[in-house]
């Protein structure tokens, strides 16, 4: 994982950079038509299901999906119950981010691994406390946006090629429950990361927790590797600095409603794209998506002191992710 080179392709990415890009845009844009923009905003976060299986066929993504969405769904409750109380908050992003990278985990998930249920958790908290939107309604457009999604990414199986493809069986897509010996000490790292970076945000950035949680979750990744926690901590810190400025800039445009869509729609499918090929880069889009879609739904786009606490708390969080890959053997050079 170079700063300075692309990782090899693995595959055309931009059919489910576009499910991801229609996930997220298709929704902003439709509410915005009906006249409840933020409502599309929130709905919008359903994007993150496609996220999920993207190499696998789509007779087995049909598979797994559903328990995609169940999980953001939950966690999105989970969330909005724990609003308004930030040691409450704290708690439950410790033991959501514990519980779901042990489903992740155990039952081989794969990339992104527990990253997004961390995130929905926290960020369905802070937008419900922000007063704009009352908890079953958040709740209910956010199912909505993971069922659209779902909806999207079947798309292909209107082809009758695609149809044909022999499903695996649910035990062979999702085998488990059972932990590796390098899952084991993956699940360690998160439950460190997660009681540390929560106590550490409390000092930090009370409201915010879940971001620190987050930067180090996605540091760690599904790659049981001391040297690649150290690079994707890199990559991250440096990847975030640089998409804080991008946001910045965005934001002086003032994008809303359908514009606003259109930007996210777009900085959501070159995530898909890059993303798997150079992980700084990547969080140079991933940065202002998510600033410009949280910004949209408590109505804090353009914020400078937004994006210097989410330098802040992401420095942290990688910063947690990196150190806790020390606790892996040093491995050869083969296989590190």
């Amino acid at each position: 994982m170079s700063l300075f080179a692309f990782a090899p392709s693995r595959g055309p990415r931009w059919p489910l950079a576009t499910q991801a890009a229609l996930g997220i845009a298709a929704p902003i844009a439709v509410m915005t038509l009906l006249g409840n923009a933020p409502l599309g905003y929130i709905a919008a976060s359903g994007a993150f299901t496609v996220l999920f299986a993207g190499s696998a066929a789509v007779v087995d993504r049909a598979r797994i999906l559903p328990f995609v969405a169940l999980g953001l769904i939950l966690c999105a409750a989970l969330g909005v119950l724990a609003s308004g109380d930030d040691w409450l908050a704290g708690i439950g992003v410790v033991l959501v981010a514990i519980a779901s990278a042990a489903l992740a985990f155990g039952f081989r998930l794969g990339p992104p691994g527990p990253l997004f249920f961390v995130l929905v958790f926290g960020l369905s908290g802070h937008v419900v406390g922000a007063g704009s939107i009352s908890p079953v309604v958040y709740v209910a457009a956010l199912a909505a946006g993971c069922v659209f999604s779902y909806l999207v990414a079947m798309t292909p199986l209107l082809l009758p090629r695609v149809r044909a493809i022999t499903a695996k069986p649910l035990r062979e897509l999702l085998p488990g429950p059972a932990l590796s010996a390098d899952s084991r000490l993956l699940l360690l790292r998160v439950a460190i990361v997660a009681v540390l970076g929560v106590l550490l945000g409390l000092i930090i950035d009370p409201e915010r927790t879940y971001w620190i949680v987050g930067s180090a979750i996605a540091v760690i990744g599904v790659a049981a590797a001391r040297r690649a926690a150290f690079q994707r901590g890199l990559h991250r810190m440096l990847g975030t600095v640089v998409g804080a400025g991008v946001y910045v800039l965005l934001s002086l445009l003032h994008p809303y409603g359908l514009w606003l869509a259109l930007l996210l729609g777009a900085l959501q499918f070159t995530i898909e794209l890059v993303v798997v090929r150079h992980y700084a880069l990547a969080l140079v889009f991933i940065t202002p998506l998510v600033l410009l879609l949280t910004g949209a739904a408590t109505g804090s786009i353009g914020s400078l002191d937004v994006a210097l606490e989410r330098i802040v708390d992401t420095i942290v969080g990688a910063a947690l992710g990196a150190a806790s890959g020390l606790l892996h053997p040093r491995a050869n050079p083969a296989r590190d």
